[in-house]
Parts: structure tokens; C-alpha cells; sequence
């Protein structure tokens, strides 16, 4: 494994709609496997193949709700679609790749994925909370957008650092 480089949102290759992964092969699972090491060294809780400069339909998403005393765990997602949403979260979100900037974002509460996996098994996922919340955001990566297009508002750094901030 080894960590790869996080594009930043001046590269133009943020922006370009990613291609299906047709191809189940060690490349693939080398990708994955360099996804997760870099997401693990950076703190964060998802990762898009774009933001890496691999313009592959390739998400994984630190799966944060976990019973207590039970290790957080990734969920790797190939070809990912969002097929149910349901209720409705408002709050800051970041981007490894809009370093230092979050902004108020909407998004739903639960969300469940069909995928695949890294061997090309389909598969459906559900997520609460953040979770959910990582999934559109990491999908969204998928079709060129960033989340700075979906802010209502961004954050200032005593906003942020106070947690004091609401729909206006």
C-alpha cells in the first residue's frame, strides 16, 4: 500500500465525470488498497479515486456508527449508485481536497448504495448520519462535484471552531 497524492480543487480533473470500473483486476485492488492508506493517514472519512487523479467510479467511506467498543471500519464502493434517500441532515462538511474550508451543506439522513466490490460482486449498503453524508459527497466526487457547489453558506474558522452556526 502506499499514499497518494490528494488533488486540490484548483486541478481541473475534480471536475470530469468519472468512468464505470469494468475491469475486477490487481490494479483495481492496488487502488483500493492505496485509497484506504491514504484516507487512514489524512484523518478523514472518505475518499474518492478522482481525488487521487484516477477518474474511476472508486469510493470508500470510514463507516463511523459502530456499536460501542467495536473498530470503525471502511466500506469499499465500485460503481456506486444511490438508489433510496430518505429524511434530512444540515451541517458542516469538509473535503481533503477544499483543505481548511467547510461550508453548510444539506444533505439526507439515510442513504442506501447498490455497488460492487473489489472482485465485481454487486452488493447494497445503508448509511445513517454521516455516513450518509460521506456516501453523496464521495458520489458526487464521481460526477465532478464539489461540495463547495452544494454549500448554502461557508463557514468562518471562529464559526467552525465555536460549532455556533444555523440556517439563515
Amino acid at each position: 500500500m502506499a499514499r497518494r497524492n490528494i488533488l486540490t480543487k484548483e486541478d481541473p480533473a475534480l471536475y470530469k465525470k468519472c468512468r464505470p470500473v469494468t475491469e475486477f483486476n490487481p490494479r483495481l485492488h492496488q487502488l483500493l488498497d492505496d485509497m484506504k492508506e491514504t484516507l487512514s493517514q489524512e484523518n478523514g472519512v472518505g475518499l474518492a479515486a478522482p481525488q487521487v487523479g484516477v477518474l474511476r467510479r472508486v469510493v470508500i467511506v470510514l463507516e463511523t456508527n459502530v456499536p460501542e467498543g467495536e473498530e470503525e471500519y471502511m466500506i469499499e464502493l465500485v460503481n456506486p449508485e444511490i438508489i433510496e434517500s430518505s429524511g434530512e441532515q444540515f451541517g458542516a462538511e469538509g473535503c481533503l481536497s477544499v483543505p481548511e474550508e467547510y461550508g453548510l451543506v444539506r444533505r439526507p439522513m439515510h442513504v442506501k448504495v447498490r455497488a460492487q466490490d473489489r472482485n465485481g460482486e454487486s452488493f447494497e449498503v445503508e448509511g445513517e448520519g454521516l455516513t450518509a453524508r460521506c456516501f453523496c459527497h464521495e458520489i458526487d466526487h464521481l460526477e465532478g462535484i464539489i461540495f463547495t457547489s452544494k454549500c448554502e453558506r461557508m463557514l468562518t474558522k471562529e464559526e467552525l471552531e465555536s460549532g455556533d452556526f444555523e440556517e439563515e
